[in-house]
């Protein structure tokens, strides 16, 4: 538990947002620097093109899963900025690719469609209409009505060309001379900034999974039916002990003789690593999900992450309040096994009291602990509703002086939040973590 400490989300925010200040002062700077373009369109359309860049740069920050950013802010919240960085990101180069053509047509006194035809022609010019026209593509395929109606391996399929476009880009960039080389510092700055960015990218996604798995070795040892839906699954693997696993994280775990190497599954760690195995338990909703248990003992896994900040880092207070919804015990589970004293209680959410999955773990634990469990059963809307703030301060009357960590599925988590907010619990308190890749 942390004491008169700065919490590790607030550090990394103000870390994060700190560099994004910094970079887009310099930019300011250098814009300035660089004098005005041949009319004031052109010198707009520049600023927004400077700007756009920064962006671009962001973004790769955000998706490269830096182990520092992660554990401190959680996976969710940087896809949710990374999502919102994305639709700036598009309005800007619209913005950016309307001025350039407004302002050269103004200056060759020509109609914007000649003049778009003739820039596209030029081809730092027509990599930069492509690199758009990328942005303009992944966007529309992100929009929420559009998302939902693609399988994950689509969306993301088509969501790697934002990759090409940023490329694209680059190259469009270097070769805009105003852009690159106003001075001897402009030069060095976007040069450093670029390799900064795609560096962290490539560590993150690409180097760092790759040398963990080489290193670690990862196999499955056992498969153990929980349910008629629900499979643990037990992986272990040479030096797990340097693993930096933590109860409440999740990992993405790749199955190659099970399954196709395209579809990854994030998973919760559903016990505490212990240097020797790690744990996933899944329920049956995909057809990944629901071949786990047929996985042959010594298979091969492929396992990213550590991911997530839904760890014991940002306990602030002594006593704890554990809140889960069916398959999102898994975590909370995990957990329960770093949870050194007493002073927890956990709330356990299901339909009917056969649906409670490892409900016999938890029940122990909380045992072991001198803790207090809750199972609330019955559908929504049946009876009085649990997570309504009087229902939270009945079971929990000091639940203000407690941590509460929150998973399961979305509409209950909601739920959760919006009645931790009427109860007045300090925001610091409550850790809430969406796991999903997109």
């Amino acid at each position: 538990m942390r004491r008169r400490t700065v919490p590790p989300v607030v550090a990394a925010r103000w870390a994060l947002w700190t560099f994004v200040v910094a970079n887009l002062a310099i930019v300011e700077v250098l814009f300035l620097d660089a004098g005005t373009g041949k009319n004031d369109v052109l010198t707009v359309a520049k600023f927004f093109g400077l700007h756009a860049a920064v962006l671009m740069l962001f973004q790769l920050l955000l998706v490269a899963r830096l182990p520092w950013l992660d554990r401190r802010i959680g996976m969710d919240r940087l896809t949710v900025w990374h999502r919102w960085v994305g639709f700036t990101l598009l309005w800007t180069l619209l913005t950016h690719a309307v001025l350039v053509v407004l302002g050269y047509a103004r200056l060759d006194g020509a109609s914007m469609p000649k003049t778009f035809l003739a820039l596209a022609g030029v081809p730092a010019s027509l990599l930069g209409m492509l690199a758009a026209a990328l942005v303009v593509v992944v966007a529309s395929v992100s929009v929420r009505k559009v998302r939902r109606r693609l399988r994950y391996e689509t969306w993301h399929g088509v969501h790697l060309l934002l990759y090409v476009a940023l490329g694209l880009a680059f190259v469009h960039q270097l070769q805009e001379t105003t852009t690159f080389t106003s001075s001897a510092f402009a030069t060095i700055y976007w040069w450093a900034l670029w390799l900064f960015a795609f560096g962290a990218l490539v560590t993150g996604r690409i180097v760092m999974p790759l040398w963990r798995n080489a290193y670690h070795r990862f196999h499955v040892t056992a498969v153990v039916p929980e349910s008629d839906q629900v499979v643990s699954v037990y992986v272990t693997g040479r030096h797990l002990d340097r693993l930096p696993a933590r109860a409440g994280q999740f990992c993405i775990w790749r199955f190659p003789g099970h399954h196709h190497w395209w579809p990854a599954n994030p998973f919760s760690l559903s016990a505490a690593p212990d240097g020797r195995t790690l744990r996933l338990t899944a329920k049956a909703v995909g057809s990944a999900s629901a071949g786990l248990r047929h996985i042959p003992v010594g298979s091969r896994a492929f396992v990213e992450g550590p991911y997530g900040a839904f760890t014991s880092l940002h306990r602030t207070r002594p006593g704890a309040l554990l809140i889960a919804g069916g398959v999102g015990i898994t975590p909370v589970r995990a957990l329960l096994e770093e949870e050194p004293s007493g002073d927890v209680v956990v709330l356990y959410r299901v339909r009917s009291e056969r649906d409670a999955v490892l409900v016999d773990e938890v029940r122990a634990l909380v045992a072991d602990r001198g803790g207090e469990l809750h199972l609330l059963t019955g559908r929504t809307g049946e009876g009085s509703p649990p997570f309504e703030p009087d229902g939270l301060r009945a079971l929990v009357p000091d639940i203000a002086e407690r941590d509460v960590y929150v998973c399961g599925p979305p509409a209950m988590t909601s739920a959760v939040l919006s009645a931790l907010r009427g109860l007045k619990v300090p925001r610091q308190q409550v850790h809430a973590e969406r796991f999903g890749l997109a």
